[in-house]
């Protein structure tokens, strides 16, 4: 089977995040940060040692590098830096990032890195996160230390996934501190983001560097649960609303849409709950970063589908992978449900390439001011042990679901959608945010009791890929492409 090739300069990386990957909270002078109280308190689980990426990260990249990758995701933990998230910095944390960019550079890794991955200083969460415009300040001043600190650097990231930290910090209560349905700190928190993105984007430009700027968007692609039911495809643009769409205009066109700010505010009205405040020195500010943002980088994992629904909001967060547990109702929005004949992971996320398809062409023909995109994650959460008798994890269904993504994305680059470069998630197994250590996503598995690391079957099928540049034969690839 003949498959198209991706680009001699496409990037093939793997994705991490500072707390789930590094373990080492308590090591050189880290500040403690609003998940450390959170999960102490819960007892469920613990961010140590997670993958030891702290120590590790040489035996990762090595791997990176034996297996042809070109690129890692990385994050600096903004408490490494500012231990209180301003003021006094942490000389062993600066240390730390310089040592690993320079290793990724010796194995001819491009590190991609990210200053806020759902990780504010401890001070920061508790002033108000990013509901605080002194906290946007703060940020700004953490992320121009960056830029001048690490010129090593030439990719960098805004903000990883806003709209996970707001909706799961004030709707669905997953994220500290927890609160459930304030739908107005949740847009509040949202525009802030979007602002607090746009001023670190306009803080690089005017710093006159020779690298780019963007921001990664969780982008869950919504449908209505019924295709030609009206009352289904208003749902449907709500929950889009929550999820993406304020993003999108806030970050990409620097201009919010009259029909978004008229959805955000019939949720709210729903909920009887005040609109949020946009000044006119916001909406400059975005416009002005808008129009230098480099790239925007794409986390997908699933698509939703949504009924219309007049209850009361009620969710439960399936954090264990008791397949059928979730439940998400919202008032004034609508009712997640799966439409027959759609295949979902255990932990309940609807498998469905055409949502990635569907995302990049929205980006590519509603946004024309975005130059190039990225997937910076993509990939499946597996249950996975380690065989007694020393094989190779196989995990024939991990690399099922890449390779359906990556067709759905050659697709939408032969569309016009300017891809240049996919990112697993995750480079190896770690610390998953609600979900601890029972949801796998690696390439590597990881020992986490010794840290040794295994290569999974999917790791030599990636080997493949960024060897030949094409999808690497799979039955599932096969089924579509032959009709």
């Amino acid at each position: 089977m003949n498959y198209v090739k991706f680009p001699e300069n496409f990037y093939f990386g793997g994705a991490t995040a500072a707390y789930q990957a590094e373990g080492a909270t308590h090591e050189d002078g880290r500040g403690p940060i609003l998940w450390d109280p959170f999960l102490e308190k819960k007892g469920t689980f613990s961010p140590d040692p997670a993958c030891d990426f702290y120590h590790e990260y040489p035996k990762d990249l090595q791997l990176s590098k034996q297996f042809g990758l070109n690129a890692i995701r990385v994050s600096i933990a903004w408490s490494r830096i500012f231990p209180t998230g301003s003021g006094k910095t942490e000389p062993r944390g600066v240390a730390f990032y310089h040592r690993l960019f320079a290793e990724c550079k010796k194995d001819g890794i491009e590190p991609f890195v990210t200053l806020h991955h759902f990780d504010s200083p401890l001070s920061i969460n508790e002033s108000g996160d990013w509901l605080n415009p002194d906290n946007i300040d703060k940020f700004v001043d953490y992320a121009k230390f960056c830029f001048q600190e690490f010129p090593e650097i030439h990719y960098w990231i805004t903000i990883n996934e806003p709209t996970s930290m707001a909706v799961q910090q004030w709707t669905t209560g997953t994220f500290p501190p927890g609160e459930k349905y304030n739908f107005h700190k949740t847009f509040q928190s949202e525009h802030n983001e979007n602002l607090a993105h746009a001023r670190a984007v306009n803080a690089y430009k005017a710093m006159n560097l020779p690298g780019e700027i963007g921001i990664i968007h969780a982008l869950q692609t919504v449908y209505p649960f019924e295709e030609g039911n009206a009352a289904d495809i208003h749902a449907a643009k709500k929950q889009d609303t929550l999820d993406n769409y304020l993003f999108l205009d806030g970050t990409l066109a620097g201009h919010y849409s009259d029909e978004v700010l008229s959805l955000m505010n019939e949720i709210l009205d729903a909920n009887q709950q005040e609109h949020i405040t946009i000044t006119e020195q916001d909406e400059e500010t975005l416009a002005q970063a808008a129009k230098q943002l480099d790239f925007v980088g794409v986390n997908y994992y699933f698509s939703k589908f949504v009924k219309a629904y007049d209850g009361p909001s009620e969710t439960v967060h399936n954090g264990t992978g008791k397949k059928g547990s979730s439940i998400t109702r919202l008032r004034g929005i609508g009712e997640e449900q799966v439409r027959p004949g759609i295949p979902t992971t255990d932990w309940d996320w609807p498998i469905y390439p055409k949502g990635i398809y569907d995302q990049l062409m929205r980006i590519k023909n509603n946004y024309p001011l975005v130059p190039k995109m990225y997937i910076t994650e993509n990939g499946v959460g597996l249950k996975e042990t380690l065989p007694a008798d020393g094989s190779v994890i196989d995990d024939q269904q991990r690399i099922d679901y890449v390779a359906l993504h990556l067709k759905a994305i050659q697709e939408a680059m032969a569309d016009g959608a300017n891809v240049c470069g996919y990112f697993l998630w995750s480079l190896q197994d770690m610390f998953s945010w609600t979900n601890g250590y029972s949801k796998r996503y690696g390439l590597f598995f990881v020992d986490f009791k010794t840290q040794e690391r295994y290569p999974k079957k999917s790791a030599y099928w990636f080997e493949q890929l960024t060897k030949n540049h094409e999808i690497p034969s799979t039955d599932a690839v096969d089924r579509i492409t032959s009709h």
